[in-house]
């Protein structure tokens, strides 16, 4: 544990508490409508943020300040981080309360620095506490003995999008949704072997959180529900088996009411935007292996690790017969299959494959088992050359990202081969600690300077 406050210390420096893209504002929007309009109607806090930027927001005035539905400002994103955010949000606003009452000219607007920063603290957090529960569960429930569990965590946290979704745009869902879905999987590996009607329940109100977070995360409910089904197969429990799913389904359906009431409001009907219900244009999932392998936007490509975490988790699967890992691989492949049965499966936009945060304590699993026999004594160089490629890897590609050598306009993050390898030893070397010292020193002028190099 040690350890692992350390690197979440060591990255907090970069939390950075701008909100800036079109997610970003979705999500925030809610907290200022709910706490300060009473109401889900967005018009002002998307006229706040595009008057921030209104040239790098163009797009989005066009999309969510020109467009209404019905006669409301559209809202595609879902509610549960500004759920999960709401204690720091308040916790904010009564600090800026009491400032003013001091007489210090702060400003309780609700979206100001003061709510932004306390709102990507705790997405940080949430973040961090998810790589904390499934730490545990490796020692728990995997066996995975110390340091294999740590090296593990720590490996997944620097070598994937996790590291930036924590950092440099934790006011996207994605850290949230970590923790979402690591606190579903360690419930269910906690109570598998014990569940009861009350634990069934509440694995179901687990799933419906994470759904609230991000739609799709919901998939990861599959995971225990097939297991109390499986295990129920050939035993006298059927009764029992179908009194404990019908309850996790009672349970997640009642936890994701709030959201179903979000899409009341704001859509006319309790069902998402039609702008998102066109996205799901086929359910056959056509990009399925795009997901996956594409060279400019597959998981793999930006997130080797996660192909290692993978491989090793199929081996486990085949080599030991273990259901626990075989019902995780399910669930991660229904995070793919509803990936690619997406309109925008390319997830561009933003860094790396970062729908598949929610899947970290997938990767744990299978990274931790081929991790654990490289760190014995004597081996752990191996483990800590074969972490530091990976690392170097993905903190390589947050600085073309960040220092716009990516094409954000004309390839929407498009890893463009041989360019980008190339400029992991030429440009990013050169550059970054430039743009490092300015990010502590003075931030405007880097962002001028990134501007510039649009």
């Amino acid at each position: 544990m040690w350890l692992l406050g350390l690197v979440f210390i060591a990255t907090l420096p970069f939390v950075t508490a701008k909100i800036r893209a079109s997610d970003e504002i979705e999500y925030v929007a809610y907290l200022h409508s709910l706490v300060f309009d009473h109401d889900l109607e967005f018009g002002n806090e998307y006229e706040y943020f595009y008057r921030q930027d209104p040239q790098g927001l163009a797009g989005f005035k066009a999309t969510f300040l020109d467009q209404r539905e019905p006669g409301r400002h559209i809202n595609f994103a879902p509610v549960g981080s500004a759920l999960l955010w709401a204690p720091a949000y308040l916790g904010a606003h009564a600090v800026v309360l009491a400032a003013r009452a001091l007489g210090l000219g702060v400003v309780a607007d609700g979206l100001s620095r003061p709510y932004s920063v306390a709102i990507c603290l705790a997405s940080a957090l949430y973040g961090f506490m998810g790589l904390v529960l499934i730490q545990r569960a490796l020692r728990r429930f995997a066996a995975i003995p110390e340091p294999a569990a740590t090296w593990t965590v720590v490996a997944l946290w620097l070598a994937t999008p996790v590291l930036y979704y924590m950092t440099l745009a934790a006011a996207f869902a994605h850290a949230c949704s970590l923790f979402a879905v690591a606190l579903l999987l360690w419930l269910w590996l906690r109570w598998r072997e014990s569940l009861t009607p009350t634990r069934a329940a509440l694995l179901g109100a687990a799933g419906g959180l994470a759904g609230l977070v991000r739609e799709q995360d919901l998939l990861f409910l599959l995971v225990p529900a097939a297991d109390v089904a499986l295990r129920a197969l050939g035993r006298r429990g059927l009764w029992r088996a179908i009194l404990h799913l019908g309850l996790m389904a009672a349970a997640a359906v009642t936890a994701f009411v709030p959201q179903l009431l979000v899409y009341k409001t704001i859509n006319g009907g309790f069902r998402p935007s039609g702008v998102v219900e066109r996205k799901m244009h086929r359910w056959t999932s056509p990009h399925f292996f795009e997901v996956l392998f594409n060279p400019g936007h597959g998981l793999f490509v930006w997130s080797p690790i996660a192909l290692v975490a993978i491989i090793g988790l199929v081996v486990l699967c085949v080599r030991r017969r273990q259901l626990v890992p075989a019902l995780l691989l399910f669930g991660f492949v229904a995070q793919v299959w509803i990936n690619g049965a997406i309109e925008s499966w390319h997830m561009a936009g933003a860094f790396g494959a970062r729908r598949f945060l929610s899947s970290t304590f997938v990767f744990a699993w299978g990274l931790a088992y081929v991790l654990a026999p490289l760190t014995a004594r004597g081996r752990r160089w191996i483990a800590a050359l074969l972490v530091a490629v990976f690392v170097w890897w993905n903190l390589s590609l947050m600085a073309q990202f960040a220092l716009r050598l990516i094409n954000h306009e004309a390839s929407r993050q498009y890893l463009e081969w041989p360019e980008v390898a190339v400029n992991q030893f030429t440009a990013v070397p050169s550059r970054a600690a430039h743009a490092a010292y300015l990010f502590f020193t003075d931030r405007e002028r880097l962002e001028r300077e990134l501007r510039g190099a649009r």
